[in-house]
């Protein structure tokens, strides 16, 4: 598939509604690191870090240097993160992780 085969949000959507069913996050992790690579693991575990991290408003200069991202990544979670209907804000509101409030 390529990303912009309409099947990938048809496939999306189904993952999501299937793990939003799942309430043990044992499985769950188990589930990621069957379904992806070691390196694909490595760069969600690193992209839900940055998010964390910019939501503590940690610099992001000092987020590339501790995980060791680019940029150009950090700055794209720092505008995802500032949107009004951030989906990031939406989670954290929902699991209790927002930082600020």
């Amino acid at each position: 598939m390529t990303i912009d085969d309409p099947r990938v949000t048809e496939h999306l959507g189904d993952l999501s509604r299937t793990l939003a069913k799942v309430r043990d996050p044992d499985l769950i992790e188990a589930f990621f690191r069957n379904i992806l690579t070691p390196a694909e693991t490595a760069d969600i575990a690193a992209r839900w870090a940055l998010v964390k991290e910019l939501d503590k408003k940690t610099p992001q200069r000092e987020i590339a240097k501790t995980l060791g991202l680019s940029l150009c990544k950090i700055t794209r979670g720092s505008r995802e993160l500032k949107k009004p209907d951030s989906a990031f804000r939406r989670i954290f509101s929902i699991t209790g992780k927002d930082q600020n409030g």
